[in-house]
């Protein structure tokens, strides 16, 4: 998350940084060692199949020998070995995403259309068939990823999700994250980590056909399977570090400000954090607060470096500069906390997610309590993509009928086309219809001759 030279240039003199990163790279910046690794790993998981699966996960999970396939009672008993307020928490989370999953399916309709006389065409929303989603259970387990991916695919009307976790040290699954999964409706649970997880569901190794898609977050090195194994199956998106950018005012309070840059900094030391402000002094006290809140966090080991190294404070001349700027800097997640909130947001158009106004917070999302979905373009995807929702889950598969009485206009413009494109074969389809037409039309003048005489 960085800005743009062009754009740094066309607003020259119009802005001022009163911090900058210290690491001059791009956060999600591919490392070779990553790439060399998954791909043998890839490699060997086709050519092997669960023999390499299985010697991968004694390697990397510490695997132990068993099934690595929880049954349907460890599943829909996961719940009770874990607190009540984390299980509540949990159900309405999964409550939450999944209702507005639901609404997003309804706004996608099913249409048809006769655009002229005699052409019908329309459009039917078709879910993939088989989905495989990867919860991630590492230094963090996220326990809202299944409601992000296992529940908005059964919303969008997935038959079959299969999931994959990484098991804890103790060679078992998380029971939060597992049930976060059962509530979202999963199918079948797989106790399997990283690059041998996503190889083994997108092969079809898991007693299953593959997969047609995979979603899911995880490391650098699920990222990179993800990367090499789209094309063998469909995928959410290429996510690199979790990304936050605040768009305040000098009406924000600097300790909000600073504690909603660092909540999304926890998720990893290369996690970038931007503030673009239209107030010297407020940035300033958003640099203060930062540091007073990191020296008393228990996570600072992480927030730390990632401020330090990647972190960026912007001040805007005024409030046409700040949205330029942020939509170049197109962030994962974007707060905007100012005394007119509402004219950025109409304003803003490159972003994963928007959360507006001060009462609003990343986390309330990342948990899954807002309801949106917290899988999101990272690393400037926002420019051109959006996050995970319903519509990846769907096709909208088109389709047309035409009359014969349409043929004439269609097959002439058809044939005059295809002929300056030398292409003759589609020539002929049009052509061969026209000569169709015809004989019908002369046919039924003929008979009504015949009846006239």
């Amino acid at each position: 998350m960085r800005f743009s030279a062009p754009v740094l240039a066309s607003l020259d003199g119009r802005f001022h940084h009163l911090k900058t990163p210290l690491v001059d790279a791009p956060a999600a910046q591919q490392d070779p060692a990553v790439i060399e690794t998954v791909t043998t790993m890839l490699a060997e998981v086709e050519r092997r199949g669960m023999d390499a699966v299985l010697e991968y996960a004694r390697t990397l999970d510490g695997y132990r020998g068993g099934d690595i396939e929880l049954t349907p009672q460890q599943i829909a008993t996961s719940g009770d070995r874990i607190p009540a307020d984390l299980r509540a928490a949990i159900e309405l989370g999964s409550e939450r995403t999944q209702a507005f999953a639901r609404e997003q399916r309804a706004h996608l309709q099913d249409f048809e259309a006769e655009l002229v006389p005699g052409i019908v065409t329309g459009a039917r929303y078709v879910p993939v068939a088989r989905v495989g989603a990867y919860l991630p259970a590492g230094r963090f387990p996220l326990t809202a990823s299944a409601f992000m991916t296992v529940g908005v695919a059964k919303a969008a009307g997935v038959p079959t999700v299969i999931a994959a976790t990484p098991p804890q040290p103790d060679g078992v699954a998380n029971d939060a994250v597992v049930y976060a999964a059962h509530l979202s409706g999963v199918d079948r649970v797989f106790v399997l980590g990283g690059v041998q997880a996503l190889a083994a569901m997108a092969f079809g190794l898991l007693g299953d056909l593959p997969v047609d898609m995979l979603v899911g977050a995880g490391n650098a090195y699920v990222a990179e399977a993800k990367r090499r194994l789209f094309g063998t199956t469909a995928i959410d998106l290429l996510a690199g570090p979790s990304e936050v950018a605040v768009l305040s005012d000098e009406s924000a309070d600097p300790e909000i400000v600073a504690a909603d840059l660092l909540g999304q900094a926890e998720h990893g030391p290369n996690s970038p954090a931007a503030l673009v402000t239209t107030s010297e002094e407020h940035g300033r006290a958003v640099i203060a607060a930062v540091d007073r809140q990191l020296a008393t966090l228990a996570t600072e080991p992480i927030c730390g470096p990632a401020w330090r190294d990647y972190g960026t404070v912007t001040v805007a001349d005024d409030r046409e500069v700040a949205a330029a700027l942020m939509d170049d800097l197109a962030p994962e997640h974007l707060e905007v906390i100012t005394t007119d909130d509402d004219w950025f947001h109409d304003r803003l158009r490159n972003y994963g997610s928007i959360f507006l106004g001060a009462w609003s917070t990343i986390a309330y999302s990342d948990k899954g309590m807002a309801g949106t979905n917290h899988v999101l373009p990272t690393a400037g995807g926002a420019k051109h993509s959006a996050g995970l929702s319903v519509s990846r889950f769907l096709k909208p598969l088109t389709y047309q009928r035409v009359a014969r009485e349409a043929t004439p206009e269609l097959a002439h413009a058809v044939q005059v086309i295809s002929d300056s494109e030398g292409m003759a074969a589609h020539s002929a389809t049009a052509t061969m219809r026209l000569a169709t037409y015809a004989d019908v039309a002369s046919a039924g003048s003929s008979a009504a001759a015949s009846t006239a005489g």
